[in-house]
């Protein structure tokens, strides 16, 4: 295929999905569950500014989420629910790293 078949491809399924036309294209939903984030670090058992360090976010940031200021989003709310099921994780993968 084409690099211009695959754009016009693209755009025609872009064009189905804006008109509705479910049958003529694909669409996927990840839902990625709230998290505690307070209750997450203490589970850690890290300070703040050990656990924002280990996760690589200002301390400031991790406050306002802890005091819910703000809500982790993209990537850091992914890696926050993964450490809620496994508070080791970060202080396994760091520890291989060293």
């Amino acid at each position: 295929m084409s690099a211009y078949d695959s754009i016009l491809q693209g755009l025609s399924e872009a064009l189905a999905y804006s008109e509705a036309s479910v049958g003529e294209s694909v669409t996927h939903q990840v839902r990625i569950p709230s998290v505690d984030v307070a209750a997450i670090r203490t589970r850690t058992g890290l300070s703040q500014a050990q656990f924002a360090r280990s996760i690589g976010v200002a301390k400031g940031t991790l406050l306002n989420w802890e005091h819910g200021r703000r809500q982790p989003t993209g990537p850091a709310q992914v890696l926050l629910a993964m450490l809620e099921k496994r508070p080791s994780l970060v202080s396994e993968l760091l520890s291989v790293a060293r």
